[in-house]
């Protein structure tokens, strides 16, 4: 369990160490725990670990404790969340996230997700700058000429929101106030808010109606939401997270706390939503193949050498994904018809539409594709490849005047990098499990 843990605790308390852990590995999340920075560093550089989690007393016992873990791993990014449980709230630098000590363990395990996700968006945003060779600018460059941090604050007027605004407004935040789901859906679709902020008052259903509402909407799935409890209620905590909810401050949360941990959330976002944008744009680069977005095939080849030297410095896995369209016999007749060439570059824009930003996609030959998906297991890539293989195949494309549409199959090959193997042979690994399958459906 261990040697493929996800998420490494730092703490002295071993009680809380153990409860936390027992919890979180129940969710999925694989956890490994250490007493010492000495120890964290040693499991952090011999270990694909992609978080850390450090008890507060810890920095103020080692006060060098966040740099010290964060060299241990490098090249590879990870995602830095403290636990506090202080009365005094008292705003940490450096850190990813902070919580408090009595968070749910189905809310740091929803933010361990997305934080590692971001990581590797910027590992991947260094290499394509590399294949490029375009000099673009740093993420922390990008970062800072983004305009102001937008907020959405939903919900009846509270005695706290002035105080809670003023407060947001002196960390350099825009702050928009709905008093109503039907005004906060109509601010929502008409403008892009980094976070929102629910009022959860006398009943927080409402307010857990909304966080439903956009978890439901493919623009907003990732938006950060917070809820702000004013009085002690009833809640399943666990359901709240799975409703969309990212983040819940209790009655006893200063509005110091509450803004803090609201920036953090809008500025963890904003990051990742920049570097999202900044690698889809690198698809209209000269370099891409016209048609699709996709990489070319040397393109392709020389960016996954890239990736594949990254995913060994870095200890994570990578994976690689081939489609093959199967020959059919709408596929056959297609072709005849010279009508499959003209759907090839739709089929490839989608594929490059339904990967991440992250991964790469390339177009390998008129009927070939691949994908180097990093830090990404076999069995999930082998769920994104038949993905993708299930939505293009419930797409019909023109076969011409008078003649009914055609659809497409893919043989599908998915290959894991192997210790020491190189890029060239997972690749041909990948091609020949879509050749069994190309036989077998023969």
């Amino acid at each position: 369990m261990t040697l493929h843990a996800r998420l490494l605790l730092l703490s002295r308390d071993d009680g809380w160490l153990q409860g936390l852990s027992r919890d979180l590995d129940r969710l999925g999340t694989r956890t490994l725990s250490a007493e010492t920075p000495e120890a964290a560093c040693a499991a952090l550089a011999d270990l694909g670990i992609e978080a850390v989690l450090v008890n507060e007393t810890c920095q103020r016992e080692w006060p060098e404790v966040l740099d010290q873990l964060r060299a241990a791993c490098q090249p590879r990014r990870i995602a830095a969340i403290m636990m506090r449980h202080d009365d005094d709230y008292v705003i940490p630098a450096g850190w990813d996230m902070v919580f408090t000590r009595d968070a749910h363990p189905q809310q740091i395990s929803l933010s361990v997700e997305h934080l590692v996700r971001a990581c590797v968006a910027e590992e991947e945003y260094d290499l394509r700058c590399q294949t490029f060779n375009s000099g673009a600018q740093s993420l922390d460059q990008l970062m800072k000429t983004q305009p102001k941090l937008s907020l959405l604050s939903i919900g009846q007027p509270d005695p706290e929101f002035l105080a809670l605004s003023h407060a947001l407004k002196a960390q350099g935040c825009d702050v928009v106030a709905a008093l109503s789901s039907y005004s906060a859906f109509d601010y929502l679709h008409d403008k892009v808010f980094d976070a929102v902020l629910l009022w959860g008052s006398d009943q927080p259903s409402e307010a857990l109606a909304i966080a439903s509402g956009m978890r439901r909407n493919t623009r907003l799935y990732h938006t950060p939401v917070l809820l702000r409890l004013n009085r002690v209620v009833e809640l399943d905590l666990g359901d709240a997270y799975l409703r969309g909810v990212s983040d819940i401050a209790n009655p006893a949360a200063g509005v110091g706390e509450i803004a803090d941990r609201l920036v953090r959330l809008a500025r963890v976002h904003r990051r990742h939503l920049t570097i999202r944008k900044t690698l889809e744009a690198m698809r209209g680069e000269s370099q891409m193949d016209k048609g699709t977005g996709l990489f070319g095939r040397d393109l392709f080849a020389a960016h996954l050498a890239r990736l594949a030297r990254g995913a060994v410095d870095r200890q994570r896995p990578m994976c690689i994904c081939v489609l093959k369209i199967a020959d059919t016999p709408d596929i056959v007749r297609a072709r005849q018809k010279k009508m499959f060439d003209r759907a090839v570059p739709q089929i490839g824009s989608m594929i490059a539409r339904l990967v991440r930003a992250e991964d790469t996609g390339g177009r390998l030959s008129n009927d070939v594709f691949a994908l180097a998906l990093p830090a990404t297991t076999l069995n999930s890539a082998r769920n994104v490849a038949e993905r993708i293989s299930a939505v293009i195949g419930c797409t019909a494309f023109d076969s011409g005047h008078g003649r009914p549409p055609f659809v497409v199959e893919f043989d599908v090959g998915v290959a894991e990098m192997r210790a020491g193997e190189p890029a060239a042979d997972v690749l041909m690994r990948a091609a020949a499990a879509a050749d069994s399958r190309d036989r077998q459906a023969g």
